[in-house]
């Protein structure tokens, strides 16, 4: 099992920019995709994006898409989601993932993170 840690959250403004990190305990070699995910109060979790370790290949929900960009540093074994242009609606509990069959449900996720919390406001 990968321990996984979030950090970055905060609270801006709208038209702000975060950038979240999610330090991993050892190198995710087995994983085959690393993603995030959001949960507003009241919601399920939504998937946000994902990125996959052979290829480094990186998709993204449409409702980020343009605005939010996830990218991995292997040698620190970190995942990355830079945030710009932040609505309201992208506040949420953010949380890192990590899974060996895919990254787009929570039902095929291995490890979750704590979650940081992200707060826009208007």
């Amino acid at each position: 099992q990968v321990h996984l840690v979030e950090s970055g959250g905060g609270s801006v403004q709208t038209g702000g920019s975060l950038r979240l990190s999610c330090a991993a305990s050892r190198y995710t070699y087995s994983s085959y995709c690393m993603a995030w995910f959001r949960q507003a109060p009241g919601q399920e979790r939504e998937w946000v994006a994902a990125i996959y370790r052979a290829s480094s290949s990186t998709y993204y929900a449409d409702s980020v898409k343009g605005r939010f960009t996830i990218s991995q540093d292997n040698a620190k074994n970190t995942l990355y989601l830079q945030m710009n242009s932040l609505k309201p609606e992208d506040t949420a509990m953010y949380y890192c993932a990590d899974s060996r069959v895919g990254c787009r449900r929570t039902n095929v996720i291995d490890d979750w993170g704590q979650g940081t919390q992200v707060t826009v406001s208007s």
